[in-house]
């Protein structure tokens, strides 16, 4: 799945100020009002936008190919648009709420309205109930968007994105990670009444409005 534009290089990113009482998550922000037919979410790093290790800048900010198209289709057919994203970087010591928030602004600027944004800011080892594959993000959006799991699609490229999921009980489009070829295998395995695969953004809507 290629890059909109050229791939930055990762840099040191300036650590935050303030103490650990902002970790405290998961980090739900969510656009009141509207009813949508269902919703879908998307991972953040390598799915909507290029993956940035602990990426707390917004000029580093760049979409996948093809996320343009698919959330136009999405909004056009009625759907809320979410996004999902562990950031263990916050954890880490490495960015802070307010990096994140930064980043989260410029892809609306770039991409359109988000109607939820849901963040884990721990990391694996935390023992949270929100960093993916954990459920708790995705059940997280779902109840901030009015919307059971069932009517959630979640559109993502890595294992812990899918396995949140299907953990939540809702739907699961694979789209291969920026690395690996398309027809390479979904882990966990993807089936009809569990989770599809597509070629990329444009393609995974086309089978959610087909479903």
């Amino acid at each position: 799945m290629a890059y909109l534009g050229t791939p930055v290089p990762t840099i040191p990113q300036p650590r935050p100020s303030g103490g650990g009482t902002e970790r405290s998550g998961p980090w739900v922000s969510a656009r009141t009002g509207g009813t949508a037919v269902g919703a879908v979410l998307f991972g953040r790093d390598g799915t909507l936008l290029q993956d940035v290790a602990c990426n707390g800048d917004p000029a580093m900010v760049h979409p996948m190919a093809g996320v343009r198209a698919a959330l136009a289709v999405l909004r056009a057919s009625g759907f809320a648009i979410g996004v999902l994203s562990n950031q263990p970087g916050v954890a880490r010591g490495l960015i802070g709420r307010q990096q994140v928030d930064a980043v989260q602004a410029r892809a609306e600027a770039l991409l359109g309205p988000i109607d939820v944004w849901a963040v884990c800011p721990h990391g694996s080892h935390d023992h949270c109930a929100c960093h993916m594959p954990a459920p708790a993000l995705v059940t997280a959006a779902c109840a901030a968007l009015g919307l059971p799991p069932a009517r959630v699609t979640v559109i993502g490229c890595s294992d812990s994105v899918i396995a949140a999921a299907l953990a939540a009980g809702a739907h699961a489009i694979r789209v291969p990670e920026a690395d690996r070829p398309a027809t390479g295998p979904c882990q966990p395995p993807c089936t009809l009444t569990t989770c599809r695969a597509a070629d990329g953004p444009e393609q995974a809507a086309d089978l959610l409005l087909r479903r």
